[in-house]
């Protein structure tokens, strides 16, 4: 009996061990390419020429970050990436809180305040999941053009609302159906209204479910490049539009460590985003997966 023990113990651990190794090249296989990125960024030109793509510097120089922020050329304007880089600020910050705050309503109205159609009126906002990008850019085009948005960062903020609301409602209906309705029915007999049961007793449970929209939105907007390039006008392009031009301008030499620093100056927030609230979003994922 010691001896069938042992020996389950013995494979359990070399089950284990042989998983952890599978999970660690997997793991380095896919930070390599930022490896990469940021050895080349911290190289001068002599070392990328004469060096592998693995090779520490001989010497660490920020000059590349500097010149891809204020001075690299991005099409016909060299200014770096620093007005691009406050352009996605600029369309991030409004289009995310507008649709979680829009998922966040339609999420509690399908779930605590259902009326007639209320299903089909969610089957069709799931639908607007898995529309493709291309097929809205005509329909969005003549839109923003009749309501006077083409090509302003507003046009952007707009597209980017409009198009995040059927994921931001997925998110919030699921998570609220979790929530007791005899919760907001005894909240109904004290005399709570819509907006108040809303604002004080939905929302202040929703801290989860909010982490998990708001990556979802920033990430999906910060990264985006079809609407961008489609939509945007000259001083409107979001960062990754910038990025696009860049690795596309030659002025004679090519210098890659300036394209790598410039495409870790676009991929620094949200690389910072999921190393700081990562946790958190698997956690908000599978809080509202089971109805309590």
């Amino acid at each position: 009996m010691a001896n069938m023990v042992r020996r389950h113990t013995t494979s359990a651990r070399l089950w284990r061990a042989g998983l952890y190794t599978l999970l660690i090249v997997a793991a380095l296989v896919y930070l390599l390419p930022l490896v990469v990125m940021l050895l080349t960024s911290l190289k001068p030109l002599d070392d990328i020429r004469a060096g592998g793509l693995l090779s520490l510097p001989s010497t660490i120089s920020f000059e590349a970050w500097s010149k891809a922020w204020s001075s690299a050329c991005t099409g016909m304007r060299c200014d770096g990436m620093s007005g691009y880089f406050l352009n996605s600020i600029a369309i991030v910050v409004p289009a995310v809180a507008i649709s979680s705050f829009v998922g966040a309503l339609n999420g509690y109205v399908l779930t605590k305040w259902r009326f007639r159609g209320a299903n089909l009126c969610f089957a069709l906002l799931l639908f607007g999941c898995f529309v493709p990008f291309q097929v809205v850019l005509m329909p969005m085009a003549r839109t923003l053009g009749w309501l006077g948005l083409a090509s302003s960062t507003s046009g952007l903020v707009l597209v980017h609302v409009v198009y995040g609301i059927a994921f931001t409602t997925l998110f919030f209906r699921n998570y609220y159906v979790s929530i007791p309705d005899e919760m907001i029915a005894a909240a109904k007999l004290d005399g709570a209204g819509f907006w108040r049961i809303f604002w004080r007793i939905l929302l202040p449970v929703s801290g989860p479910i909010i982490t998990v929209t708001v990556i979802w939105q920033f990430t999906q907007i910060w990264n985006d490049f079809l609407f961008g390039v489609s939509f945007a006008g000259f001083d409107s392009q979001p960062v990754t539009v910038a990025l696009n031009n860049m690795v596309n301008t030659s002025t004679g030499v090519k210098e890659y460590n300036v394209d790598m620093a410039a495409a870790m100056i676009a991929a620094l927030p949200t690389l910072v985003v999921y190393v700081l609230a990562g946790k958190y979003f698997v956690r908000g994922l599978t809080a509202g997966s089971v109805k309590g």
